[in-house]
Formats: C-alpha cells, sequence, structure tokens
C-alpha cells in the first residue's frame, strides 16, 4: 500500500469548524459541534422529521419516486486499473481505457438506476456527458491510497479536492469510504474520526447528504491485494461497533452505506428457515435497530447469487436499498477491449440482475422516508411563508 500523504482539508480546515449553520439533519437543531442525546426515534411516534432543504432534497433525487435506492457504483479505480492494464501490451492503463469502461457503464445502467456514484479522476470527467440529469449524483470524496502502518489504514481526500467542490459541479452527495476497525490504533481511530467529523461538518455547510461506507479491512501483516476485497476474517462484531461510533449525532451521517457483518460468500440462503439463518437475519436486524436513518448494502465484490443473498437479509431487515457495483457488472468488464461483448453482457446479465435485486427491494426494503421516523412525515425545515429568510445561510 502506498504512503502517501494529503491533507483532510487545506491548511486551517482540519477540525469541524463552529459557524451559522445548523445541522437539521434528524429532526432536532444542533450547532455544530453539540451532539444528540439520543440517535433514534420511535417509528410511528406521531411525530415528524424535519430536514433541511439541501438534504432533503439530496435525498430525494438520490432515490426513486417511492424512496428506494437503487445507486449503481462505478467509481472503482484500482479493480479497473488492472483490468486495463492486464489487457494492454505495454501492461499499462490509460485514462482513456479505464474513462470508456466507466462512461458504458453509465450508458447502460443508468436508465436502471436511481442514482450514479462517480469518481473525479475517471467517470466524471470522460462519462459526464452521459450522465442521466434526471438521475441523482454522488461523487466520491476519498482518493485509494492511504497512509498504513502496523495500526491500520487512514483514508485521505483526493488532493484539492472538496464537499466545496462537490457541491458546486452540482451533485446530489458526497460518498466517504473509510478503512476503519474498531481494533485499529488508538492514533487511527483519531484520524478516521477527525476524517468523517469534518466531511460531516463540511457536508452541513454545504447542505448536501453525507453517505458514509466504512469498510474493515486485515492489518498490514494480512494485506494481500490493493483490491477491495470483502476481510474473510472480519467479525460481526466489528461492523456492529462501527455503526455503533458513526450513527452519533457528530458525524453528520445521512445515509450508511454497509458491508454484510457475515462473510458474503458462506452466507446461509435466506429462504431456507435454519438455525444458520435465523442467527444470520439477527445481525441485520441489529444493524437496523442502532440506526435511525437511511441504510443501503454495498457488494464488496460478492458474486451475484451471494450479493442477492445478502441484499434479502438487509432488506427484511430495514434496509432502503444498495449501492453496488461489481456485483452487477463485474463479469461483462471482463470483456475489455471488445466494448461491444462488454455492452452485450452488461445488458444479457447485469440488466436482469439489477431488476432482479429491485424487485427483492421493493418486496422486503423500507423506504427511506419510513426509516427516517414516521411514514410519510419527513418535513422541510423552516417551511412556510418567511422561508426565504430563515433558512440559514453559512459563513465560514
Amino acid at each position: 500500500m502506498k504512503q502517501r500523504r494529503s491533507a483532510i482539508f487545506p491548511p486551517g480546515r482540519m477540525r469541524p469548524m463552529k459557524n451559522s449553520c445548523h445541522d437539521y439533519t434528524f429532526g432536532k437543531i444542533l450547532s455544530i459541534g453539540e451532539k444528540s442525546q439520543t440517535h433514534r426515534q420511535p417509528q410511528n411516534s406521531g411525530k415528524h422529521m424535519e430536514l433541511s432543504a439541501g438534504k432533503y432534497w439530496s435525498l430525494r433525487r438520490l432515490a426513486d419516486a417511492n424512496g428506494y435506492f437503487k445507486m449503481t457504483a462505478v467509481d472503482q479505480r484500482p479493480g479497473v486499473e488492472a483490468l486495463v492494464a492486464s489487457r494492454r501490451p505495454d501492461g499499462k492503463s490509460a485514462y482513456e481505457d479505464v474513462g470508456a469502461i466507466k462512461e458504458l457503464l453509465i450508458q447502460e445502467l443508468s436508465p436502471y438506476s436511481s442514482a450514479m456514484l462517480v469518481d473525479p479522476g475517471y467517470a466524471f470527467p470522460y462519462g459526464y456527458r452521459s450522465l442521466d440529469p434526471s438521475k441523482g449524483l454522488l461523487v466520491t470524496a476519498e482518493q485509494w491510497d492511504c497512509e498504513e502502518d502496523a495500526g491500520g489504514r487512514r483514508t485521505l481526500l483526493y488532493p484539492n479536492w472538496s464537499v466545496e467542490k462537490i457541491k458546486r459541479m452540482g451533485a446530489d452527495g458526497v460518498k466517504l469510504m473509510l478503512w476503519y476497525r474498531p481494533d485499529a490504533s488508538p492514533d487511527t481511530l483519531k484520524h478516521q474520526q477527525a476524517l468523517v467529523e469534518a466531511v460531516g461538518a463540511e457536508c452541513r455547510r454545504h447542505d448536501i447528504a453525507f453517505l458514509l461506507e466504512p469498510l474493515v479491512h486485515p492489518f498490514l501483516s494480512e494485506a494481500g491485494s490493493p483490491e477491495y476485497r470483502e476481510d474473510p476474517n472480519k467479525r460481526p462484531e466489528m461492523v456492529i461497533d462501527t455503526v455503533k461510533e458513526f450513527r452519533k449525532e457528530r458525524y453528520g451521517v445521512d445515509i450508511f452505506k454497509l458491508e454484510t457483518p457475515l462473510p458474503a460468500n458462506t452466507i446461509a440462503d435466506p429462504d431456507a428457515d435454519s438455525p444458520e439463518s435465523r442467527s444470520a437475519q439477527e445481525w441485520f436486524n441489529q444493524i437496523d435497530l442502532l440506526l435511525d436513518r437511511p441504510w443501503v448494502m454495498l457488494s464488496a465484490g460478492a458474486g451475484m447469487e451471494p450479493f442477492r443473498r445478502v441484499l434479502t437479509y438487509a432488506f427484511r431487515a430495514g434496509a432502503s436499498g444498495y449501492l453496488a457495483g461489481r456485483a452487477i457488472w463485474w463479469g461483462a468488464a471482463e470483456q475489455f477491449p471488445d466494448l461491444d461483448a462488454f455492452r452485450a453482457q452488461i445488458r444479457a446479465q447485469g440488466v436482469p440482475y439489477a431488476e432482479k435485486i429491485q424487485h427483492t427491494l421493493q418486496q422486503y426494503g423500507r423506504p427511506w422516508t419510513e426509516k427516517m421516523g414516521v411514514k410519510g412525515e419527513v418535513r422541510l425545515s423552516h417551511a412556510g411563508p418567511s422561508f426565504y429568510e430563515n433558512y440559514p445561510a453559512c459563513q465560514r
């Protein structure tokens, strides 16, 4: 793993700033830095949730008309770069080749997605013409390279990249992938938590949705390929404890993008009534009980059938959708450099699979508006004739 350094934010911006903005994300008005005393409001309590105008619009844009997140990820970098390099005589991955793969994915899968997740290095600058303006747009904040030592991995943002730029380019949400193990060293945990808090504060300031993707990773001595694969040695408690930490209001997370608490490739069939399937369902149920905000599942490079099983457990527990990439399109991408064959396989296999998991989502999943409190009662903060006066401006 490369030991690359990059500031979390420009100089002087490491820690979240106190300013005139407020966090209206989950019903209680919080000044930045103030901590909520509760994390979950009872469902169907007769109360309502209030969202700031930007957060409300972001969540609506990222979901479909029924409140389900059917989001497709095309922000993968090392895996796609390695695929391209393996098919070129010089063993290199050109910007144009990686960009062409991502543009094709955008073209073919946008019609079957509520939103697309793109990276600012390839997918957006190369494939921007193919992005559908009627779909939501999520943009990656982190670079893949990280700082790593025996105590764990430290996530870094792209150099000269920020929440402000993501908002200015017209995106609906910011995605931060976070390497995280609750048993990492104290210094590593402090860095990772400070990063999430800083990004969350910037998302509040710019009033844009913040999607957090925490990933359990092997320690340095156990690490393999730089391409992310699910850690087969993870314990479900690691995922649960991570959720417990980042559900705290000081982080300002709007949507959680979570990995399965159990290894995907060995998870029991959810449709088989067995001790294994009942035990697995309980782990997913624990996640839902901890969260008062939407959560979606990531595929972590799992195959189609294992990911379908994971999604079934998650949707039955209360997840509001998925944000997935390789489970849907990796098999087709391996047709590169034959782009015609690539496109044909996406249509023959990727699209039917996306439709299949969307059917499961609609059958078992929970719309994000229901997850956030009372069914159909998510309201706009400051709604009324004086909205233009009361909606807060954010000052540096």
